[in-house]
């Protein structure tokens, strides 16, 4: 029952939503239509019709229609230069005098124009001015000679109105699809720091899990219980681990499903904590007065110490490690030294740190405007050192 309710109640919102634009489409058509249906009408009031009298209810009645056709030229253009140029042509074909009826049809032709694609468009808009033509020609055989309206209409009235509404709707054609790239680009970023953020919680915790795991297999036999207290650490590390990555993978899901806050300083606790259950001892030192500081920094500054940490876990071997945060007014500072082995950590083969892991922390602080250094420490160990601003660029 919840489920139809809720599903009913999309579909009332999706139906509201698509309604209350054509709504206002339609009434801010109807208010341009009125000043210019006055335009149409004024000038019919006392002229004379085909037999030398005042204009009769025919005439007025063609001028309502080509004025009806004002208020749905957007939302239905075709009909609205249906309307116009049948209305127009009984007009012309009547004999009546020449006037600002005509004004309707290359409204239409431009709503025509801006509406649909130049396949459509340009058919339709020829054969409103031939059947024009047909009209005139009916009323005034002579008309090539005389220089009749239509042929003016044909240039002025019909081409020029096409063209404007051809150009508009290319441009936004064109707009919208640099809005759609744009949209593709923000979703591919977003799915890429999803991927890094996957990467460095996996990471993270399989290789706290292996640490804990190879010492529990050393302890097994000679200390069962020692053992135990292990295993329960490995279940709370991957527990958390698995939150942490549900949390991360809730963007793809469905907009309405609510997503945790992502992990910032606040919990930079936690994750030395748990380092130090899988083996790494940290000590975690804070410098400076903390501020309030942009999400995507402190996100930035959180993974990047639980890349480094998940690196000294790999490849450090029996060590130490420090964690130290420098709060300053323009820039966050974030440093982990490890007392290891002094090598790189495992990230590349040649001691300068570009493995696949530093490339992504390095990365990561590129893309909030910091820089990222890493290498083996001056007295030993490895030591990753970034830069963040928080205040403009560095």
């Amino acid at each position: 029952m919840t489920t139809s309710a809720g599903t009913h109640a999309s579909y009332h919102h999706r139906v509201v939503t698509a309604i209350r634009p054509r709504t206002r489409t339609l009434l801010v058509d109807v208010a341009l239509a009125v000043p210019l249906g006055a335009v149409m009408v004024g000038p019919h009031y006392g002229s004379p019709d085909r037999a030398g009298g005042p204009a009769g209810a025919i005439a007025f009645t063609l001028i309502g229609l080509a004025i009806a056709a004002l208020p749905i030229r957007r939302l239905l253009p075709l009909v609205a230069l249906g309307t116009a140029t049948t209305a127009s042509a009984a007009h012309l074909a009547l004999g009546y005098p020449d006037g600002p009826i005509f004004l309707a049809v290359p409204v239409a032709i431009y709503a025509v124009a801006a509406g649909h694609g130049i396949r459509r468009s340009l058919p339709v808009c020829a054969a409103s001015a031939v059947v024009l033509t047909a009209a005139d020609l009916a009323d005034s055989p002579r008309w090539w000679a005389e220089s009749g309206p239509v042929a003016e209409w044909m240039v002025v009235f019909g081409l020029a109105p096409w063209a404007m509404g051809t150009i508009i709707r290319m441009e936004r054609e064109s707009a919208r699809a640099a809005q759609a790239e744009a949209r593709r680009e923000r979703d591919y970023q977003e799915r890429l720091r999803t991927a890094h953020d996957v990467h460095d919680i996996v990471g993270h915790g399989l290789a706290a899990i292996s640490m804990q795991a190879g010492v529990a297999m050393h302890v097994l036999d000679r200390s069962p219980e020692r053992a135990r207290e292990i295993l329960m650490t490995i279940k709370a590390s991957s527990g958390d681990a698995l939150d942490e990555l549900r949390s991360t993978l809730a963007v793809f899901r469905s907009p309405d499903d609510e997503r945790a806050p992502a992990p910032g300083l606040d919990q930079l606790g936690v994750l030395v904590n748990r380092t130090a259950e899988a083996g790494l001892p940290v000590q975690l030192e804070r410098v400076g007065e903390p501020g309030r500081l942009p999400v995507g920094v402190e996100l930035t500054a959180y993974r990047i110490v639980q890349e480094a940490l998940t690196n000294a876990l790999r490849h450090a071997g029996p060590a130490t490690a420090t964690v130290r945060i420098g709060h300053a007014p323009d820039a966050l500072t974030v440093e982990v030294v490890d007392t290891g082995q002094g090598r790189d950590n495992g990230s590349s083969s040649n001691g300068t740190g570009d493995g696949q892991g530093i490339a992504g922390m390095r990365g990561r602080a590129a893309a909030v405007g910091g820089t990222l250094e890493a290498g083996p420490g001056p007295t030993g160990g490895f030591a990753v050192r970034a830069r963040l601003p928080v205040a403009g660029r560095p």
